[in-house]
């Protein structure tokens, strides 16, 4: 199964490392290889998040999203992404940008002779509104799942606490609209203060409608089950399924602003950052998504989901401290790793707790002879 499901994987990342190197020989070999192992680092929650939506989606739309979807996540997020800002912030049409984002200035310095700037210094000119809008989208996320009660708490001193203050309606919009209001006013620019207030908004709103029409058609389309509540056997089809959709690509979208913005601390070319964030580390996030649903392992390791959105949190303050402070791309990507590992070992050592007391209780149960 392993075999199978990081197969497509593996075979893109020998021929994006091969055209890398035809490209530009063994220094965008280098650069390529980075660029994949940095997105898989810095998405590995992504992964999970993935797989806990995706379980919820019919065979159909699962393989949907794990083939047009992917295309959208590696040329459209990867390439077409960082040019679209380009082309809006700067004026420029398509083939403008793109000249431009291949043939950077002398020492890859931030303008041209000409005073004219460069493609990264656009793009990263463009960096708080993107930080407020992704920073935002998935603040919300995760203040959604610590303000939920559930059966299950990873971290119980504090999530129970949060959980039971969470049944204050609308508290994660309150706590994640004061959090936009503090960063505009103490971490933006004075010029990029309306900027950022308005795409963070943008990204409060986009979550708000797509969680809310997931939700609204996913009850509308799902089967009652035996307690009369939705059935967790049914997955989401139709405009349910579509709705999920429709989530999951502008999670991956706003997952992907750190890591574009990242790669242009590495190099500046746009066909190396699409080699190495695209095929490679997007396609290995794809494989480590099917991976653990087809595994059931978030199932088997029922803290992982936790962690995930742990994660979440911690990337989603990084990219507002991001509007005024750089925050190094390496700290990003060890914060989520560190949440998941941390995840990760507390459900093995649950799963050995529990081994001794499902035995014991096997054993009371068995008939005596």
């Amino acid at each position: 199964m392993i075999t199978r499901i990081f197969g497509l994987s593996i075979a893109l990342t020998v021929v994006s490392l091969v055209v890398a190197y035809l490209y530009g020989g063994l220094t965008a070999l280098a650069l390529c290889a980075i660029l994949g192992i940095l997105e898989v680092s810095l998405s590995f929650d992504n992964a999970v998040i993935n797989a806990t939506v995706l379980e919820r989606m019919s065979e159909f739309w699962q393989k949907i999203f794990l083939t047009i979807g992917v295309l959208i996540a590696v040329f459209g997020m990867r390439l077409v992404f960082p040019l679209a800002i380009v082309w809006v912030t700067a004026g420029l049409n398509p083939v403008e940008a793109f000249d431009l984002a291949l043939n950077p200035p002398a020492d890859d310095a931030a303008y041209f002779a000409d005073g004219s700037p460069s493609y990264e210094t656009l793009l990263t000119d463009a960096h708080p509104q993107i930080a407020a809008f992704g920073g935002m989208f998935l603040a919300l996320l995760f203040l959604n799942f610590i303000f939920e009660e559930r059966d299950i708490v990873w971290l119980g001193w504090l999530e129970k606490p949060l959980a039971k203050a969470g049944k204050l309606d609308m508290l994660s919009v309150v706590v994640a609209g004061t959090g936009l209001v503090l960063v505009a006013e103490f971490l933006a620019d004075a010029e990029d203060r309306s900027t950022v207030l308005v795409a963070g908004l943008l990204g409060m709103i986009v979550y708000i409608l797509v969680d809310g029409l997931g939700s609204m058609f996913h009850v509308e389309e799902f089967e009652e089950g035996a307690s009369g509540g939705p059935s967790t056997l049914v997955k989401a089809t139709g405009k349910a399924a579509f709705f999920l959709f429709l989530y999951l690509e502008v999670l991956d979208a706003s997952f992907s602003f750190d890591g574009v913005i990242g790669a242009f601390a590495i190099t500046s070319d746009p066909i190396i950052i699409a080699l190495g964030l695209g095929l490679i580390g997007a396609m290995f996030v794809r494989s480590i998504t099917v991976y653990l649903v087809r595994q059931g392992t978030l199932s088997d390791y029922v803290y992982l989901e936790h962690g995930a959105h742990w994660a979440i949190g911690a990337l989603a303050a990084i990219l507002l401290i991001s509007i005024g402070v750089h925050v190094n791309e390496l700290i990003t990507g060890l914060v989520g790793v560190a949440f998941i590992g941390a995840a990760l070992i507390s459900s093995i050592l649950r799963n050995r707790k529990s081994e001794p007391d499902a035995v014991a209780d096997a054993k009371e149960s068995a008939p005596v002879s």
